[in-house]
């Protein structure tokens, strides 16, 4: 009985898309095309302007996608073309709390305010270092100075006075002498020595030793309240140097006070200010009076480390609202850090050291992070969620830096946080966080879903082909012709495996652009052309194709058996797909099976050995399913059989084989053999419905690189599922032997349709009475069944 296979074969048009030529052509020649931002992505469109639209606290968004899907770029672009309008957003600076110097104060200015505060404070203390000398060299202030000091010599000069003259009147000298005092007797009007009081008689000694006694204590009464004097002195000394340093400061500060009357928290720093700066500029002068001065002291970064502020963020009028990517998120660079010096030994940090991180530059704007880093650095995450909820940026030490024993650390006061949060992730880490973190949905409310493929509308081609043209004038080439632009959409389409779908992995389509680009200029031309991309995708065939080749290579010798002629029972290619790195590429593969009679049913030798993965296990075990419902309504099924995928040493996943398998296991038990001109591919329910596999393109060229090798016949060809018939997007050398009719792709929709292809007959459909057609494929079937049960559970064969 033969059957007509054409009813199955597709047509040559259905072997690949039908590029809106037209749309495209006109996108070449629109510049308003190169302002695109998004191809496709309606969805992610959407939430994107409402996530920044909204300015509710907890709308921060967590866009979804793969990698490579061009998620950053165009979620960057767009959210900088939304935010050209906004203001720019405040300056905020760190200056020195002078009551608690570990707790630096944060200041806010307008847009430009924090340089131009710095800038007025650096102005402060040049001005304060040209005044000192006028101030202090001032005779007015030497006069005032030299009276204090005059008046506690005179003082000092009136006790020793009263002393010496007591002293002379008892014939004793006094002598002042380096600070101290000495008393030597006086003999016929001349103070004696020491060798002359030697021989002075005992009792004339002894009455000298009496009147110096007396004397030294006089000295002493009158001598009492000399400290009392010194502090007097040194205090009205202090007290002229305070009131001079204040004379030097208090017009510089009245500027000041002018200047920033509107800012409360620069009033407040200025009320500070004038008792630090007036004992700065003290230590100052009394590093000046001192004789031997101090080469280490300069004496205008002893004034800049106390009193310039130490600007964090500063922004122009004219900005934008910032817009920040954050690659690696680490505490430190996410929440800024403290730097810390060495100073004798000794380590130590002030206000001016407090560095900004991502959070203080994107204040007031956006920031962009990779989730799946910042979960992986340590205190990160809670940290981040803590300053989103408080909306307050605190610069805490983390843990790991407070080892830093007895050191000075400081507590930066926190500033205002206002910020939206643009997370970037996997689908699975959503659904992560989602399931373990309860804040996660009060934080990140905003879901920009980025689709993995891209319905081919003239809106989508028209951005596409707009995204190319600014890639290519960025690398500085004039253009692209209609067929490298068609080819390159076809690429894409390839990529996504759908002919109505464009890939949303964008990156890849810029990729082989670069790579045509090299050989572009390679020829010295100016304009990309199909030859390029032709010559661009064969280098990276040939560069990722060395174990695809040798794949091949071990089935051209011999060493993998598959054959490509005659007919075999229990033998059927089937069609395979292996993704190695960054290429995926077909393969056959041969199925085979036995049937014999038992009771132990289908059993999938990968799965026994463990090769087999669970979605390819679950695939053999529904073919117990198809059996049973087939064809053993009216007896108990009952077989056993095997099947294998020979010559297969890795682990197997996917169901894409179980239609293969089925139809190697009805040949085995029909003992009908099947075509090896034909591979076959495809996944099947228990009902024999044949479904959908993916990688459908290269494995229909796997097979058909095989055939084209051992020659073509006419004969060869492969099935797959009809609902697969959308995703082909097939190499022009596999169309145009198609065309010339010397390879075949056959659709199926069910088992039925697959076994009459394989095997050149009717599978045969079952009567009203419950039978299949005699001869027909289903009744051997259901007759080898029926006369296995019999031999294994006993009973008459009729």
């Amino acid at each position: 009985m033969s059957v007509d296979t054409n009813l199955y074969a597709l047509d040559v048009d259905a072997l690949s898309p039908t590029i809106n030529r037209r749309a495209i052509n006109s996108a070449l020649k629109d510049d308003e095309a190169l302002n695109a931002t998004f191809i496709g992505q309606e969805r992610a469109r959407e939430a994107l302007t409402f996530g920044l639209g909204i300015s509710t606290r907890g709308y921060n968004l967590y866009v979804m996608g793969e990698p490579a899907t061009g998620r950053f770029t165009l979620v960057k672009d767009y959210i900088e073309r939304q935010v050209a309008q906004l203001p720019a957003p405040d300056d905020w600076c760190y200056i020195n709390n002078f009551d608690d110097e570990r707790q630096p104060v944060a200041l806010k200015f307008p847009p430009s305010g924090g340089k131009a505060f710095q800038k007025d404070m650096a102005a402060l203390i040049d001005d304060v270092l040209d005044s000192l000398p006028i101030a202090f060299d001032n005779p007015g202030y030497q006069r005032r100075r030299a009276s204090i000091s005059r008046e506690f010599e005179q003082k000092y000069d009136a006790a020793i006075d009263a002393v010496e003259r007591y002293a002379q009147a008892n014939d004793v000298a006094l002598y002042e002498e380096g600070g101290s005092i000495t008393f030597s007797p006086i003999i016929n009007g001349k103070p004696i020595r020491d060798t002359d009081f030697a021989s002075l008689t005992d009792d004339q000694r002894e009455g000298f030793y009496t009147l110096i006694d007396d004397l030294e204590n006089r000295l002493s009464e009158s001598l009492l309240s000399l400290p009392t004097w010194k502090r007097e002195n040194s205090e009205r000394l202090r007290e002229l140097d305070k009131k001079t340093a204040e004379h030097v400061i208090k017009p510089l500060i009245k500027v000041f006070e002018h200047k920033y009357a509107s800012e409360l928290g620069v009033m407040k720093y200025l009320k500070q200010l004038k008792n630090a700066l007036v004992s700065a500029i003290l230590v100052i002068h009394g590093e000046e009076q001192k004789e031997e001065k101090s080469d280490d002291f300069d004496k205008k970064v002893f004034l800049e480390e106390q009193f310039l502020p130490n600007v964090l963020v500063s922004n122009k009028l004219d900005d934008a609202a910032p817009v920040i990517y954050e690659p690696n998120p680490t505490y430190q660079n996410l929440f800024g850090k403290i730097e810390y010096t060495n100073i004798h030994g000794s380590v130590f940090t002030n206000y001016r050291m407090i560095q900004p991180g991502a959070l203080h530059r994107a204040n007031g704007g956006y920031l962009l992070l990779d989730v799946d880093q910042v979960i992986e650095q340590p205190f990160v995450w809670d940290t981040l969620k803590l300053a989103i909820k408080s909306q307050r940026l605190r610069m805490d030490l983390p843990q790991q830096d407070v080892g830093m024993v007895n050191n000075i650390t400081l507590n930066p006061q926190p500033i205002d946080l206002n910020v939206k949060i643009v997370l970037l992730g996997s689908r699975d880490l959503y659904y992560t966080l989602q399931d373990y973190d309860d804040e996660f949905d009060e934080l990140f409310r905003v879901l920009v879903d980025f689709d993995l493929e891209i319905p081919v509308t003239r809106q989508a081609l028209f951005d596409f082909v707009g995204k190319v043209r600014a890639h290519l004038i960025h690398l500085g080439l004039k253009g692209i012709t209609a067929n490298a632009m068609c080819r390159l959409v076809e690429y894409s389409l390839r990529m996504a495996e759908h002919k109505e779908k464009l890939s949303a992995h964008f990156a890849e389509v810029i990729e082989l652009v670069n790579e045509a680009y090299y050989f572009c200029q390679k020829s010295n031309a100016d304009t990309l052309e199909l030859d390029h991309l032709k010559t661009a995708l064969s280098a990276k065939k040939r560069r990722t194709g060395r174990v695809s080749q040798t794949l091949l290579n071990d089935i051209k010798e011999g060493h993998v058996l598959i054959a490509t002629e005659g007919k075999a029972v229990g033998k059927v290619n089937g069609l395979t797909v292996l993704d190695i790195g960054d290429t995926a590429f077909g393969t056959p593969a041969r199925i085979t099976s036995t049937v014999f009679a038992g009771a132990s049913g289908v059993v999938d030798i990968e799965r026994e050995v463990e090769l087999g993965q669970p979605i390819h296990s679950k695939g053999v075990m529904l073919l117990n399913g198809y059996l049973g419902n087939k064809y053993a309504q009216h007896f108990p099924l009952t077989l056993s059989a095997n099947i294998a995928l020979e010559q297969s040493y890795g682990h197997i996943d996917g169901d894409s084989a179980s239609l293969g398998e089925l139809v190697a296991l009805i040949s085995a038990l029909t003992k009908i053999p099947c075509l090896q001109t034909l591979a076959i591919t495809g996944s099947i329910n228990q009902y024999g419905e044949v479904q959908a596999v993916g990688g459908v393109n290269e494995k229909i060229e796997g097979f058909f690189d095989l055939c084209q090798h051992r020659g073509l016949t006419g004969t060869q060809g492969v099935i797959i599922p009809k609902s697969n018939a959308i995703n082909l997007v097939l190499d022009t050398t596999v169309i145009d032997a198609v065309k010339k009719g010397l390879f075949h792709i056959y659709t199926v929709e069910t088992v039925d349709d697959a076994l009459t292809i394989l095997m050149e007959q009717e599978a045969g459909k079952i009567s009203s009475k419950g039978r299949y057609p005699k001869n027909s494929i289903n009744y051997h079937a259901v007759n080898r069944l029926y006369n296995i049960a019999l031999i294994v559970n006993g009973g008459d064969g009729e």
